[in-house]
């Protein structure tokens, strides 16, 4: 069975760091979930606009 390979939007490579989530986290003191919370957020308002 052939798969595609998953396309990443402009959107999405402008938000993508080269941290990861946890190295994000432990740099600004949250959890790392919230920054996951916060990236879908952002995500959505960029594809509303």
């Amino acid at each position: 069975m052939k798969t595609t390979r998953k396309r990443y939007s402009a959107e999405f490579n402008a938000i993508r760091s080269d941290l990861t989530l946890a190295e994000l986290a432990a740099q600004h003191g949250v959890h790392h979930t919230m920054i996951g919370a916060w990236k879908c957020q952002a995500m959505d308002d960029m594809a509303r606009l």
